[in-house]
């Protein structure tokens, strides 16, 4: 059983679709005895980093989930990836979760000016090791990216770039955590193996 947290920012319902399109059990779930109860927890998120970050800490999960990944899998998508982090400097400096080290900053700081933000569509996966999330796909690989602001000085956890202009951190793990800054649950079958091989770890 995988839990699907539910903290009022996320993409619930394609992700819970994808996941039983692939025969995983899983919940929508804020409730700490069933997060307790399930084997891997999923950590969504769309929007601005401060308001997702207020909203988990009004669930009084914040200190629960960083607990629970002692012992469990935890895979956060997009933001849910981006909260993983110690802080944010999306409109001002905002303290993350800190499971990961590493930052979030705008990608308009980075690229060129004729580069488009939001990062916007498919781009291919650079896998910078064959780990258990990826052992089902290739390098090369397209996944589906929706974002503004992109991880930073996280360079020994990252397992995943992508080319804009710029190496952007399309993955990111350390220990029982896991992040991706694409949507599996919206990138065809690649995401599906994705999704597939994080139930199996």
């Amino acid at each position: 059983m995988i839990s699907i947290i539910d903290y009022g920012v996320g993409n619930l319902f394609s992700l819970s679709a994808s996941l039983n399109y692939l025969n995983i059990k899983s919940q929508v779930t804020s409730n700490k005895e069933a997060i307790e109860k399930s084997d891997k927890i999923i950590l969504p998120g769309v929007g601005a980093f401060e308001d997702a970050m207020k909203k988990l800490q009004s669930t009084g999960l914040v200190d629960f989930l960083k607990q629970q990944t002692k012992t469990k899998k935890l895979l956060g998508i997009c933001l849910g990836m981006q909260l993983l982090l110690e802080k944010s400097f999306e409109y001002g400096n905002h303290d993350g979760l800190s499971l990961i080290k590493g930052e979030v900053r705008s990608l308009s700081e980075d690229l060129p000016k004729s580069f488009k933000v939001p990062h916007m569509g498919w781009n291919k996966l650079e896998l910078k090791e064959n780990g258990p999330l990826f052992k089902y796909i290739t390098n090369g690989d397209y996944v589906y990216f929706v974002h503004s602001y992109h991880a930073v000085k996280c360079n020994l956890n990252i397992i995943a770039t992508t080319d804009y202009k710029i190496p952007v951190t399309a993955a990111i793990s350390s220990g029982n955590v896991y992040g991706v800054q694409f949507h599996p649950e919206k990138s065809g079958d690649v995401g599906l193996k994705i999704l597939k091989a994080f139930n199996e770890l």
